[in-house]
């Protein structure tokens, strides 16, 4: 039986993944919370939890002691995050997990990251050997973490798969009602690239598993991105009058190409678009 450690099981994506993982009877679950009291519904589910911050390196050590892999989805983003913690979790944090996971002879790492890091489009959707352009402190952050992990993957072989999400939502997440603020003043046809938690799941596990494919980066969407339109509407409401008369500098900011990970590690949408998500009831 494998064991993996999973960060960020109080994030969106690590207590929805982590709960999936420890439904598999053949991976034992280890997971690292920062408090006492995140303690109780882990070990309740049969995980092995260890108490300790990201950025505290003797608990990170604990954290991944005889682990055969680490899924790492803890992050600092939104909620009055300052750049400087930003980068001190997603960037340095990361990091020093890494080179713990390595020294502790970990057989792979599993980086998320976001397709947030491709910033302005280049007429067409952007593709994982693209530059990376990000606009601000989070994807930046993610940037800097990407680059020290690919460095230590080429320089002192760490077993790095990394995994770049589009927009998360679904099972009971808030993240689409929060976009909706924002999508008021979108242009009615602006697009936002989305992927259910489902295949959040489904793309991080073929990562974990796929043999050789260290180094590599994947990016992670359904099958068609959601307008401005799409988000008002899934919410019962309607674009304002001016929305269809917004300019739309670049219609392929925000995309991203999937044909690798389809590709290379079979993946394929459980839920396709948003609207089958929906109609599933898997909102």
């Amino acid at each position: 039986m494998t064991t993996t450690l999973i960060t960020g099981v109080t994030g969106a994506v690590g207590s929805r993944y982590a709960r999936r993982l420890l439904a598999d009877p053949d991976r034992a679950v280890r997971v690292l919370v920062r408090a006492e009291e995140q303690v109780p519904p882990w070990w309740d589910l049969g995980a092995k939890v260890i108490t300790g911050d990201l950025r505290d390196l003797d608990a990170v050590k604990r954290a991944v002691a005889g682990v055969d892999a680490v899924v790492h989805l803890a992050a600092a983003f939104r909620g009055g995050v300052s750049d400087e913690e930003a980068m001190a979790v997603n960037h340095a944090a990361s990091v020093t997990l890494a080179r713990a996971a390595l020294a502790a002879g970990a057989a792979r790492f599993v980086f998320a990251s976001t397709t947030l890091v491709y910033g302005p489009g280049r007429g067409r959707p952007a593709r994982e050997d693209d530059e990376p352009m990000p606009g601000h402190a989070y994807p930046a952050s993610k940037v800097a973490a990407e680059r020290d992990l690919l460095r230590l993957h080429r320089d002192e072989g760490l077993p790095l798969r990394i995994v770049r999400l589009a927009f998360v939502y679904g099972e009971g997440d808030p993240h689409l009602d929060w976009v909706r603020g924002p999508a008021r003043s979108w242009p009615a046809h602006q697009r936002l690239q989305v992927v259910h938690h489902a295949d959040v799941a489904q793309a991080l596990t073929r990562a974990l598993d796929t043999d050789g494919v260290d180094g590599r980066i994947y990016n992670v969407a359904d099958d068609a991105p959601i307008t401005a339109w799409d988000v008002l509407a899934l919410g019962g409401e309607a674009p304002d009058a001016a929305a269809a008369d917004r300019a739309l500098d670049d219609p392929w900011q925000g995309i991203a190409d999937t044909t690798r990970i389809r590709e290379e590690l079979g993946y394929r949408p459980t839920y396709r678009t948003v609207y089958a998500a929906r109609d599933a009831g898997a909102m």
